[in-house]
């Protein structure tokens, strides 16, 4: 191998830093030089060199003789168009849900594989769920995922089967044809179901919302215990919320 392919196969600073910043978990709150070391696979004295950069940055921050994720990317996350747009459209429907239902509310958006959850509205009255604001859950074990699925490309759904269909709860669907079987329910009914997929005892109704190009922007969902939850009764509900958020974006285009 020449120098030059050599180089061309080495990742760059900037592919050196992402993976020190993507081996932060949804637990991590602070890790240490060695364990990002084993994380991502950089020498002990490239991590360290990085992670000064990172901190001069604001991009990570010192605590004790760790390091965790810095307020600057924070600040940066909330700068994308995409997120915030959504969600600012969608929150004052997601209030109304939570409002009429007393559930969990999320809405969430496709990124690959899996769905990153931009919002969640929680409720006294309904389980903890394994959700979490910026975190992400395959998208073929989740009410959302399937809604978004399912009103995506074939291809996004060839991509997420291609990927491995990983089992989260034994109700969670792996096999491909039942997949797709499921997706055209969706398409056919407009709604998705998570019956127990995700989480051990809770449910799901989820719904699509368009963008103001006809695409899939992202999906809602109410969520709660299934031993108290009626899916055939809360759907209409996140049905409508789902269309009249898709008209919103559709008319401030």
């Amino acid at each position: 191998m020449c120098a030059a392919q050599r180089n061309e196969a080495a990742p760059t600073v900037i592919a050196r830093a992402a993976a020190l910043l993507s081996a932060f978990g949804p637990g991590d709150d602070v890790l240490g030089v060695s364990e990002l070391a084993r994380r991502t696979g950089l020498a002990k004295s490239t991590v360290y060199r990085l992670t000064r950069e990172l901190v001069r940055s604001g991009l990570l921050e010192r605590s004790g003789t760790g390091l965790r994720l810095g307020l600057r990317l924070f600040e940066l996350g909330q700068r994308v168009p995409r997120q915030r747009d959504l969600r600012s459209a969608a929150l004052p429907f997601m209030e109304d849900l939570r409002e009429a239902t007393r559930q969990i509310v999320h809405l969430a958006v496709l990124d690959g594989t899996e769905m990153v959850y931009l919002e969640i509205l929680r409720s006294p009255d309904a389980p903890a769920p394994p959700s979490r604001v910026g975190g992400r859950l395959p998208a073929h074990a989740t009410g959302v995922g399937k809604a978004a699925l399912a009103f995506s490309p074939p291809e996004v759904t060839d991509a997420v089967i291609a990927a491995g269909l990983r089992r989260l709860t034994r109700r969670t669907i792996v096999q491909p044809g039942l997949l797709r079987q499921e997706l055209e329910t969706i398409r056919q009914q407009g709604c998705a179901f998570d019956r127990e997929e995700s989480a051990d005892g809770v449910v799901c109704a989820a719904c699509p919302v368009f963008g103001p190009d006809g695409t899939v922007a992202g999906a809602l969902s109410i969520s709660g215990w299934s031993a108290r939850m009626n899916l055939d009764r809360v759907a209409p509900a996140v049905r409508t919320a789902a269309l009249a958020l898709s008209r919103k974006l559709r008319e401030s285009r």
